[in-house]
């Protein structure tokens, strides 16, 4: 139990539905679909259209998103890859041949095809109850009549403004300048483009006008993007992959996301007795910042399109994560170079939703970096993603850059499952973070008994290439410590991620949500 005394939030417990996600405005949506009698699906999408104009510097229509749905009445988990493939006309040669050595992260080489609308779409039609218009509806009356903007979006939307190139600055900006703190944001164009979605469906999104309109902006911008390409772009559904660390399964997307890296660093982890060490000790968070280092190493090598990712069965393997914990020095810091520089981007919006039948729903969708590329369609106002910097452009990488290939992605949806049931949807934003931030959440939790909301609010750390950031929340002599050992220690100008989950309590019939105070959100339920 958390001090009273102390500032802080309480988890929320209810008995029929809920919703946690990273806008209070969002989850009070979701809960009021699940009472009108949607379902959990229903209920994500709708919160998920929401936040990109609560949030529209973290996700919107020109992004992407990845979905693990545990449907009612089955502990069977389903993966739908919401992800874009590059236009098919896209070369890595090319890029190099202009002197590039990552993709460029505001050019038109780094929007792939936004795959978020497509899915939503498909998970609407196989899984959802009353209808993508519906679902569509609360995003359509926010986006004409607007939203007040919050205090975290708001910090966000002044650091990053920069971003914004041409058209986006005339959509994304008010008078010239980012919204305070309760300016009201209004996108009525959007708005436009959520009434077609809802009347027609995929189609509205990647044929005709409003394709039309895309293509021909990312073609101005230089995009060697097609009408064909976005006419073919498809979610798909796919298998879990998952590890299990001292008893719990951690419940992972495949590639071309970084489940894996997740599950390789729960392995890794498991080769020592963290229960031993201080939960907010320089020990456990030494160990843990060398055990990063080694699994995102692995990541960069091997994660790419599941057509092309290498040594997935190694990375998961038991005997991998014995052989890398061997590396590690308890009293010294390894040296490491990262090969994916750029992937370190920390803008994401994630939705955690479970039903009255007890459908859950772990849902991400991103822009990638903050306000993507910043690049829009000059009629529309869609926002493009930057997600094709998550390619390389190291010649025979399985993750090097080309058309139709997916590139690698660090959003992440999980859950957790014990005993044959699952017991928590749940997801941690921060970009390349999140397969640590869920590893960390994790640990809180079965090594040092935190609950869901303890486990999100203690403080966080994480290891980036060779420095090592430091949220405020860890105490003075801890730092010192951390130095002592050689780590290069940063205190990073936002906090580490955001974090929403709900526990299934299957023997009381409750659930227990939990959201990130790094983030402006909620978790409600009713």
């Amino acid at each position: 139990m958390r001090d009273f005394h102390l500032p802080g939030r309480s988890a929320v417990f209810a008995t029929n539905g809920m919703c946690a996600t990273s806008h209070p405005l969002a989850a009070r949506t979701a809960v009021r679909i699940l009472e009108d009698g949607g379902n959990a699906v229903d209920a994500a999408i709708a919160a998920a259209a929401l936040l990109g104009i609560c949030e529209p510097h973290m996700t919107g229509l020109g992004g992407d998103c990845f979905v693990l749905l545990k449907p009612a009445g089955s502990e069977d988990i389903i993966a739908l890859n919401g992800s874009g493939r590059a236009p098919m006309a896209l070369r890595a040669a090319d890029m190099r041949a202009k002197g590039h050595l990552a993709v460029p992260l505001g050019g038109p080489e780094a929007v792939t095809i936004p795959g978020a609308v497509d899915a939503f779409c498909r998970l609407s039609a196989d899984w959802g109850k009353i209808g993508l218009a519906a679902s569509l509806a609360p995003a359509i009356q926010y986006a004409q009549e607007g939203v007040p903007v919050a205090p975290r979006t708001a910090f966000d939307w002044s650091i990053n403004q920069a971003t914004l190139q041409g058209a986006s600055r005339d959509f994304f900006l008010l008078n010239g300048k980012p919204p305070a703190v309760g300016q009201i944001f209004r996108h009525p164009r959007q708005a436009d483009l959520l009434k077609k979605i809802a009347q027609q469906g995929r189609a509205a999104f990647y044929e005709g006008e409003v394709a039309e309109d895309m293509v021909s902006s990312l073609n101005a911008f230089g995009g060697c993007h097609t009408l064909d390409d976005f006419a073919h772009c498809s979610s798909n559904y796919t298998d879990p992959i998952s590890g299990t660390y001292k008893g719990t399964e951690l419940v992972e997307h495949p590639p071309n996301g970084q489940g894996a890296t997740a599950i390789l660093l729960a392995n890794i982890l498991a080769q020592f007795d963290l229960a031993a060490m201080d939960p907010f000790g320089a020990q456990r968070t030494h160990i843990e910042a060398e055990a990063t280092k080694l699994a995102y190493d692995a990541r960069d090598r091997f994660v790419a399109d599941a057509d092309y990712t290498a040594r997935l069965d190694h990375m998961v393997a038991p005997e991998t994560a014995t052989a890398l914990a061997g590396l590690i020095d308890p009293k010294s810091v390894m040296s490491i170079s990262q090969h994916m520089a750029g992937s370190a981007h920390k803008d994401t919006v994630y939705i955690s939703v479970v039903d009255k039948d007890r459908m859950a729903v772990s849902l991400i969708y991103s822009i990638f970096k903050a306000f993507g590329s910043g690049l829009c369609s000059s009629k529309y106002g869609v926002l493009f993603h930057n997600r094709g910097t998550g390619f390389t452009l190291e010649d025979g990488h399985p993750n090097e850059a080309a058309g139709g290939k997916r590139p690698m992605h660090t959003i992440i949806p999980s859950m957790l499952r014990k005993g044959g049931k699952v017991t928590m949807p749940f997801g941690v934003m921060g970009g390349a973070y999140q397969a640590n931030g869920h590893v960390r959440f994790l640990t809180n939790m079965v090594d040092f008994e935190l609950n869901p909301q303890n486990a999100i609010d203690a403080p966080r750390s994480f290891a980036e290439g060779n420095t090592l950031n430091i949220e405020r929340g860890y105490r003075d002599n801890v730092v010192q410590d951390l130095v002592d050992l050689g780590h290069q220690v940063a205190v990073p100008n936002a906090p580490i991620g955001g974090a929403q989950a709900i526990l299934i309590d299957n023997k009381n019939g409750v659930l227990l949500g939990a959201s990130d105070a790094r983030k402006d959100g909620a978790a409600i339920g009713y």
